[in-house]
């Protein structure tokens, strides 16, 4: 009875796991899909989002700087011979102080203003990880539906190879051809179940690259779409306006503005610092307080400082005007930047242009071998034709039909490149 209920129970959980197993192949994924658990499972957008939270941690603490700072401390102190003389054997104390910083320059304001820029700086920095990120991720997927497709066309091509080494092998065995017209079928086969071999391992290495983007943990996952014919030009987009649009350019922006704010800190080192401190102070020990001899003493004290810089040999100077150049330089970098973006802008354009084009030329190319494989075949049927004729026609129709699915995948990927470099890539 013991032996039966094991093996109802070894079946059935045989049964579940090859049920779960099926269900995480039959996983179908979509282009949205992946984007967005990309979004929430990268590594690279994780530590973008860190950064920002490190910022804001920062423009908190600058913030609190303008405020009164309390601090109180305490001490226990033993003295021997001779010092006990003067003071208790023992005694402790207490003190609380208040500081309160009166001017600085305009040192405080700058920095909170340079806090704020610094955390629009690392959101434009998450900004552009998340659009590299999302562009790898379609980069990705339309490379997994190219050699899904490729797959698909191998077993398509064996099937044909097949076919005609069957064909092939009926003749010569019935003496109507000779052995090298076979041989020469069978090398092409043995390659077409090579180039598989290779297609299925390449879909798995870009299945793991998806899965390390997308934060997912296997590669138990289909790929919703497919190779469509639907190619559309997009409308190429204001100059100004795209480059306006990528965060690259708002990184920079916000990298002038901390450069000259930096200017300004560095300015108000040449002012004068005032700083006020009220402290209270508590000791006990055995006739302490010297005014009466009792074993408490009580008291206050209020301190202004002032500091005037006079003279340093112009070194504060000197770093000011380093500054400048500082910023000088970053605004080059900024107008280099736009430059060198607009030229990308314009290839991406060009190269989307290219790809449409690609796209309709070898569906053309595809078409007339198709239409050659046919009319080989046809007439290989029919005996006007060898073997020969239809192997090379057959070679023809599945590198254009390999070129086709290249350039429909090539298409899509240019497509993202160029939003990802109008700035409208999400």
């Amino acid at each position: 009875m013991s032996t039966h209920k094991y093996t109802l129970s070894l079946v059935f959980l045989l049964v579940f796991t090859t049920f779960h197993q099926a269900i995480a192949q039959d996983r179908l994924l979509s282009l949205e899909e992946a984007k967005s658990m990309a979004l929430s499972n990268n590594k690279k957008i994780k530590k973008a989002d860190k950064t920002i939270e490190a910022a804001k941690a920062a423009k908190a603490s600058v913030y609190a700087s303008d405020k009164p700072f309390v601090e109180a401390s305490g001490m226990g102190v033993h003295v021997g011979d001779p010092i006990n003389t003067l003071l208790p054997e023992f005694f402790a104390n207490a003190s609380l102080g208040v500081t309160q910083v009166i001017y600085a320059g305009g040192k405080i304001n700058t920095a909170k203003k340079m806090s704020s820029t610094a955390v629009d700086l690392y959101t434009s920095q998450k900004e552009l990880t998340d659009s590299e990120v999302l562009l790898d991720v379609e980069t990705t997927y339309w490379q997994i539906i190219n050699v899904k497709s490729k797959v698909e066309l191998a077993n398509k091509y064996k099937a044909l190879l097949t076919e005609l080494l069957k064909d092939l092998t009926n003749s010569y065995n019935a003496g109507i051809i000779y052995k090298n017209d076979v041989l020469r079928v069978q090398v092409q086969l043995n390659q077409a179940e090579l180039d598989l071999t290779k297609a299925n391992d390449g879909l798995k290495l870009l299945k793991l690259k998806m899965a390390q983007l997308t934060g997912m943990p296997n590669i138990d996952f289909l790929v919703k779409d497919t190779i469509s014919n639907n190619v559309i030009l997009l409308d190429e987009v204001s100059q100004s306006t795209a480059i306006d649009n990528r965060p690259e350019i708002k990184m920079l922006k916000k990298a002038v503005e901390i450069e000259e704010l930096q200017s300004k800190i560095l300015e108000a080192d040449r002012k004068p610092t005032i700083g006020l401190n009220v402290s209270g102070i508590y000791a006990n020990g055995k006739q302490i307080n010297f005014t009466d001899g009792s074993n408490d003493l009580t008291s206050y004290y209020g301190l202004l400082n002032v500091n005037i810089p006079i003279f340093d040999w112009g070194s504060r100077k000197q770093k000011v005007k380093e500054q400048e150049f500082k910023v000088e330089a970053q605004k080059l970098e900024l107008e280099e930047t736009e430059e060198l973006l607009s030229l990308q802008i314009q290839n991406a354009y060009l190269e989307l242009q290219q790809a449409i084009q690609k796209v309709e030329i070898t569906e053309k190319s595809l078409q007339q071998a198709d239409e050659n494989l046919r009319l080989n075949q046809d007439r290989f049927d029919a005996g006007t034709v060898t073997g020969k004729d239809v192997l090379e026609a057959q070679v023809l129709w599945q590198q254009a039909y390999s070129d086709v699915i290249d350039a429909k995948a090539n298409y899509r990927i240019n497509e993202a490149n160029y939003k990802k470099a109008i700035g409208d890539f999400k």
